[in-house]
């Protein structure tokens, strides 16, 4: 196929909304970090750091990638909202939540600049390919606390499954 022009203003208007989104993932994963309490807190605490200094790189490289097209940085950080519920459960959820969204703005982001740049289009299938595999970590997460998400005989990509009778051998 042959490569169109790139759409540089709606290129940097999602490089703009994806750093802001990476930075409240920052300031959003140091928070739960902060507030994860039980028998398991030292690995989801440890993992949480790594979520908050893995969402630090990707608004550094979408930064980067947004002054290379001679767009502005922001000092904005999107909107974060506080539940006040700081279970483990509760915060796994709004962790899934938040990549789901995070996933989204990279999909946009590869529809903008598909055929237009083979390195932006690298790029957003990267950050695609990251928050996906973020989504199936938090999936697998949940599924030893009971929240719909994970998947096992009673839950199917997040819903919960009919009940099935097992048969006797």
């Amino acid at each position: 196929m042959p490569l169109h022009d790139l759409n540089t203003k709606s290129t940097l208007k999602l490089l703009s909304r994806i750093m802001e989104f990476e930075l409240a993932g920052v300031v959003r994963y140091t928070h739960y970090s902060l507030m994860v309490t039980g028998p398991n807190r030292i690995p989801i605490v440890a993992f949480m750091k790594a979520q908050a200094a893995e969402s630090l790189l990707h608004a550094q490289q979408a930064g980067e990638l947004l002054t290379g097209l001679g767009g502005h940085p922001t000092l904005q950080i999107a909107s974060i909202d506080e539940t006040y519920r700081h279970a483990v459960k509760d915060i796994l959820e709004e962790s899934a939540a938040h990549e789901a969204r995070a996933l989204k703005l990279y999909k946009e982001l590869l529809e903008t600049v598909e055929h237009s740049s083979v390195y932006l289009e690298e790029f957003a299938r990267t950050q695609i390919a990251a928050e996906e595999m973020h989504s199936l970590e938090l999936r697998k997460m949940m599924r030893d606390i009971g929240v719909g998400g994970g998947h096992d005989d009673h839950y199917d990509h997040g819903k919960p499954a009919k009940m099935v009778k097992k048969r006797k051998s």
